[in-house]
């Protein structure tokens, strides 16, 4: 199999492993003061009735990494829609020549993952992503649950310009915009172009009423702004869909 680097270390330490055999307060999620950073993402689609399975395989998988002083941290997702059981690795790398470094626990734990991880999944999806601080929030939040808005479009410059707008707005209303904004890298023709993260402290927290974007927009700055910015996202806007997800405490490694 060769070496495993660390780079998005998801896509290291457990999806090339699949590939091979087959196929909070969170800091880690939160934007920092870097201009920009890479954020790795392995999709994991379980096999029917297999979804125990792969949770005591990634377990053991943890176990082993820890006890030979791996130091990639990372967070795993359980998305709560959507057709069948879908779990979502994500992290945090600064540079691109992370992807070159060499994860050694990583190495002495692959059979694990070949033996206790890949027999149940079925499929596997990675993507790598960039942040954009300048429309995301600038602090760390509470990030038990999430809910993921994504879209592909046809026009980059007009979409940008339509959620910048709208983020002014969030800004000036509620002193920072409410999630955190990412642009993919590359990505085959069923991936996003954009997506955002709103994080909540628990599911219960998406039960508090506030007002939604294009409310807020008209209550700030009137009707006719708000019918023309949602007729400049119509048109760049190819199609959108959204999911929710839960943190996974126990399959996940943030110190």
């Amino acid at each position: 199999m060769g070496k495993i680097v660390k780079s998005t270390k998801v896509l290291n330490c457990l999806a090339i492993l699949v590939f091979v055999s087959t196929l909070a307060v969170n800091d880690a999620m939160a934007q920092d003061d870097n201009p920009s950073r890479l954020l790795s993402m392995t999709e994991f689609t379980i096999k029917g009735g297999h979804d125990t399975q792969f949770r005591e395989g990634v377990t053991a998988w943890k176990t082993c990494y820890l006890e030979h002083d791996g130091d990639w941290e990372w967070n795993m997702w359980r998305r709560v829609q959507g057709e069948g059981i879908v779990y979502g690795m994500t992290s945090f790398m600064d540079l691109w020549a992370e992807m070159d470094d060499t994860d050694e626990a990583a190495m002495a734990c692959r059979s694990l993952a070949q033996s206790m991880i890949t027999p149940h999944v079925e499929t596997v999806v990675r993507n790598i992503a960039r942040t954009i601080p300048e429309l995301s929030k600038s602090a760390a939040a509470p990030m038990e649950a999430i809910s993921v808005y994504y879209w592909r479009v046809n026009n980059r410059a007009k979409f940008m310009d339509t959620v910048r707008s709208t983020q002014s707005v969030t800004r000036k209303v509620e002193g920072e915009p409410r999630g955190y904004w990412y642009s993919l890298v590359g990505g085959d023709l069923n991936a996003p172009h954009y997506f955002v993260v709103t994080p909540y402290e628990n599911f219960a927290a998406m039960d508090t009423p506030r007002d939604g974007v294009w409310d807020m927009v008209e209550k700030a700055e009137g009707k006719e702004t708000r019918d023309q910015l949602q007729a400049d996202m119509r048109d760049a806007v190819d199609k959108s869909w959204s999911f929710m997800f839960r943190r996974v405490g126990d399959l996940s490694h943030m110190n």
